[in-house]
């Protein structure tokens, strides 16, 4: 009788269904189709409205010419930490030898330079490789690692477009709002840019390089995190891609919000007829008390608050600072070089007059909110974790509220308004300290440090 019951029928079936529901093939055909979906949403934007769409640009990575030398190639970076070491260097010689001659026959053509071919039909030949012949963590491997490099090539190919978005949405910035906050801060635009003037030429390319060289300090954080995936086949519960991914996702969704351009544009040179004057970096504009939206071009993109340069440098920093297996410190060369590539993007980030101070504040908050989210899964939405995220979206909430409404009495009290948001933001920097190192467990000891 018991066999037959009803009840027992149906638990039956509804643990079929969620069974079927969590399948990892069910999960992963819904997130290829939802970004197809996207993919084309996208492309059809791009289209009526005559900029480069996502899948324009996809077909220029296999048969055009790459727009991004970098990012293709930190895909193929990415993608290779799921393969063994023989593997790596065939596809290496694969992309390196597929990039050499389709320059080739652009040169001959009177193509311009646009390397990035290469890894990209790379990344692609891995991913179909590991579905069609590969089998068991050979193949778990691979996918993983190539999902990420695919992801990173295509979240590039969506911000693209929706740098185009925030000006069809923002055809009016907030600029003077904000410089009446950065006076309050002390206009480290200004200081920044006449700092980077004076340093010179060397100085200032070195910045401009790390600025646009985000991917590759992210894949290198990303390689060394990874570094044992192949051997031990055991993944990290939180990485840097993870993080990476979600700001890049949450992020941009603020540059519809509040769209700023910067100073270079607003209150500089690259403004052209649109500037306010030509006041950046030399001269500190007067201050106005009665800030409005002010009309801007069809092109500048709306894409300063809140800096998401600084959102990924600094979550850069972050990654660079344990080893996400036994939260033993990172090699030295490993923790400069993060804390060198978070104070050069910052400085880059100023000192070209491409953010205000305040912007950069409000990525930071958002960075660490959303890495408090993220870090240490394995610990569970405990009450410490609750309490940091939800300061961390309050505030965030709370600056771009302030910004918006309250940027007169910035301007008006500069000396209380600048140290209760650099207060408040200090105070959560020690608050994030105190939950995620601080009090970090011990290291686990591992093989490696046993054996020392």
């Amino acid at each position: 009788m018991l066999l037959d019951d009803p009840r027992t029928r149906n638990g039956d079936a509804a643990r079929r269904q969620g069974a079927w529901i969590s399948s990892p093939r069910i999960r992963l055909t819904a997130a290829l189709a939802a970004g197809a979906v996207l993919l084309i949403a996208l492309q059809i934007v791009a289209s009526r409205h005559h900029f480069v769409g996502p899948l324009e640009s996809i077909w220029d990575d296999f048969a055009g010419n790459a727009k991004s030398f970098t990012v293709p190639w930190a895909g193929l970076g990415l993608a290779l930490i799921g393969l063994p070491w023989r593997r790596r260097g065939l596809a290496v010689g694969a992309a390196l030898g597929i990039d050499l001659v389709y320059q080739a026959i652009r040169s001959l053509n009177g193509g311009p330079l646009a390397m990035g071919n290469g890894p990209v039909l790379v990344l692609i030949a891995i991913v179909v490789l590991a579905l069609w012949k590969w089998q068991g963590a050979e193949r778990a491997n691979a996918l993983h690692a190539g999902a990420l490099g695919l992801l990173l090539v295509l979240s590039s190919k969506v911000a693209d477009v929706w740098l185009g978005i925030t000006v069809l949405a923002g055809p009016r910035v907030l600029d003077e709002h904000i410089i009446l906050v950065d006076h309050a801060l002390g206009d480290p635009s200004w200081m920044m840019g006449q700092l980077v003037d004076w340093l010179g030429p060397i100085a200032s390319s070195v910045l401009h390089w790390v600025y646009i060289e985000l991917p590759l300090g992210a894949m290198i954080v990303t390689i060394w995190q990874l570094r044992n995936v192949v051997k031990t086949g055991e993944w990290p519960r939180h990485y840097l891609v993870r993080t990476f991914l979600v700001l890049g996702l949450i992020g941009p969704i603020f540059y519809v919000v509040f769209p700023v351009v910067g100073p270079i544009f607003a209150y500089g040179a690259d403004g052209h007829a649109f500037s306010l004057g030509q006041f950046w970096p030399n001269a500190v504009p007067p201050v106005d008390l009665s800030p409005g939206s002010i009309a801007f071009d069809h092109y500048t993109p709306r894409n300063c608050m809140p800096s998401l340069h600084t959102a990924w440098a600094l979550s850069i920093f972050i990654h660079s600072r344990r080893d996400p297996f036994t939260g033993a410190p990172a090699p030295t060369w490993l923790r400069w070089g993060g804390a060198f590539w978070l104070i050069a993007t910052l400085s880059a980030t100023l000192g070209f007059g491409y953010h205000y101070g305040a912007d950069l504040v409000a990525g930071a908050v958002l960075c660490l909110t959303i890495e408090s989210a993220l870090r240490a899964p394995e610990r569970g939405w405990d009450r410490a974790r609750i309490q940091l995220v939800s300061a961390g979206a309050a505030l965030f909430a709370g600056l771009l509220l302030a910004y918006r409404y309250l940027s007169v009495g910035f301007a008006e009290h500069p000396v209380p308004a600048g140290v209760i948001v650099l207060g408040l933001f200090a105070g959560f920097v020690t608050a994030f300290y105190r939950t995620w190192f601080a009090n970090a467990p011990a290291p686990v000891p591992t093989l490696e440090t046993a054996r020392a």
